[in-house]
């Protein structure tokens, strides 16, 4: 039967290294000006830039109860 004794196949050591280093990630982080300036993109910069696109943009679309030909565009 499966599953009884040692595992047939043998572990990557290179896998097994990366999983540790996964795991562990947050025992070896260092703010650095790198890190921060990618975390200030993708907390700040970015969701502010899809605000302003969502907030010019709003309403001037209508995609519901079209037929073809009919245009999207409600301004």
């Amino acid at each position: 039967m499966a599953g009884h004794g040692p595992s047939p196949l043998a572990l990557d050591p290179a896998l097994i290294k990366y999983n540790n280093m996964h795991a562990n990630r947050h025992k070896y982080f260092r703010w650095t000006g790198r890190t921060a300036r990618i975390t200030l993109a993708y907390m700040v910069v970015f969701p502010a830039f899809i605000g302003v696109l969502a907030y010019k943009y709003e309403g001037k679309w209508d995609m519901r109860g079209k037929r073809r030909g009919d245009t999207i565009v409600e301004f």
